[in-house]
């Protein structure tokens, strides 16, 4: 059963940075794009930022310059470096995996989320 578990969020002051994380378990052949999303109050599930297995990432325009995301291969992690945080980055970030696993190629895999809160 395969899963993913983000931890990292937190409350932070505006102009403050959070990094979060996101692991992925189970019986997993290859991953394909991992990427983060995010859904404020009210508000329908965004891209935040993606990220293949060769590296290319793709970023939304409101984040490009503050967010940076990475992924360790090898531990099936990603990673979300949030930078000079605005009260309006304030959602539920969700990390989602593309990937081969036994129940079928090119499954899209969602964590539960972590909140994130920049409010002074």
């Amino acid at each position: 059963q395969v899963q993913l578990v983000e931890s990292g969020g937190g409350l932070v002051q505006p102009g403050g940075s959070l990094r979060l994380s996101c692991a992925a378990s189970g019986t997993i052949f290859s991953i394909n794009v991992m990427g983060w999303y995010r859904q404020a109050p009210e508000k329908h599930r965004e891209l935040v930022a993606t990220i293949t297995s060769g590296g290319s990432t793709n970023y939304a325009d409101s984040v490009k310059g503050r967010f940076t995301i990475s992924r360790d291969n090898a531990k099936k992690t990603v990673y979300l470096q949030m930078n000079s945080l605005k009260p309006e980055d304030t959602a539920v970030y969700y990390c989602k995996a593309n990937l081969w696993a036994p129940e079928g190629y090119g499954m899209d895999y969602w964590g539960k989320g972590t909140l994130v809160t920049v409010s002074s």
